[in-house]
């Protein structure tokens, strides 16, 4: 079940951050983040109402917490390079830390994938790279580079910390809740302290803009909330060093989708790159 739920969290963080780096192009960041972490929070609510989720309270939610404080910061960051530079090349760039991370945890913890893993995550991690070269002419600049490291390295984080936040499906929605909530709590910080410093946070159109862009709003914030919740079940079921390469394939599909939707040009080498995780994936399911 490992490679089956982590291949859905590729896809659904996949298309969350293609909507949340569209978004961003006409909609401040922060704004689009603390948004749909609302709405997401919102819905999670209602969910560990429904479930009883409040029955697994206990210390392990504080790993949630963490990433709740740790998520936004990333996830603004990442938002903001996609915003600023080609999402073909920020989107693979931004999942080395969602490999790296995790991976070196596992292995920490004493996970030793047998050598067809071992060449699978080799493969999707050359894969990963290849694909962020540069697509359609267009470099990645220098604060869009910064910006996609530290959100990289905050992505990885966040991965290891919802992994140990919860041991069932009841408390994986309280434990999602619960990150979200701290989600919204940094966020509105970090939004009032940006408004009193006079930044924008509205966009041009103001608030019947925002109105008028829920619904994409709410995917992005739901798609997030759904893909940490496959990941932290595939890294339940299997080795977390298969579940953090597998998860990170994303960047193909948000690349692919800007090459659908937005007709970024992609080189050969970023089709290389996926074609190689693509084969990694394999090898990583059949190991």
């Amino acid at each position: 079940m490992t490679p089956l739920f982590a291949l859905a969290t590729s896809l659904l963080w996949g298309l969350a951050d293609f909507g949340g780096g569209l978004l961003t192009r006409r909609i401040p960041a922060l704004t689009v983040v603390l948004v749909s972490q609302l709405l997401a929070v919102a819905t999670l609510g209602a969910i560990v109402a429904a479930t009883g989720g409040w029955s697994e309270l206990g210390p392990q939610l504080w790993y949630a917490v963490a990433a709740g404080v740790v998520g936004p910061a990333a996830m603004l960051a990442f938002y903001r390079a996609l915003a600023l530079g080609p999402m073909g090349v920020v989107a693979p760039l931004g999942a080395l830390g969602g490999v790296l991370v995790p991976i070196g945890v596992g292995l920490a913890l004493g996970e030793r994938p047998g050598f067809v893993r071992f060449a699978g995550i080799a493969v999707a991690v050359a894969g990963v790279v290849l694909a962020s070269g540069p697509g359609g002419g267009s470099a990645v600049g220098r604060t869009s580079l910064l910006l996609t490291l530290g959100a990289a390295a905050g992505f990885g984080t966040v991965m290891v910390l919802i992994a140990h936040a919860s041991h069932d499906l009841t408390g994986l929605f309280l434990a999602l809740f619960v990150q979200r909530l701290c989600n919204v709590v940094v966020g509105g910080g970090a939004l009032l302290a940006a408004a009193r410093r006079g930044a924008a946070v509205l966009p041009g159109g103001g608030l019947p803009e925002i109105r008028g862009a829920l619904p994409a709003l709410a995917f992005v914030g739901l798609a997030d909330v759904a893909a940490n919740g496959t990941y932290s079940l595939a890294a339940h079921h299997g080795p977390v060093t298969v579940a953090a390469v597998l998860a990170s394939l994303y960047p193909v599909v948000t690349a692919l989708t800007a090459r659908g939707v937005l007709n970024e040009k992609l080189r050969t080498v970023q089709a290389s790159g996926a074609g190689l995780a693509l084969l990694g994936t394999v090898l990583l399911a059949s190991g």
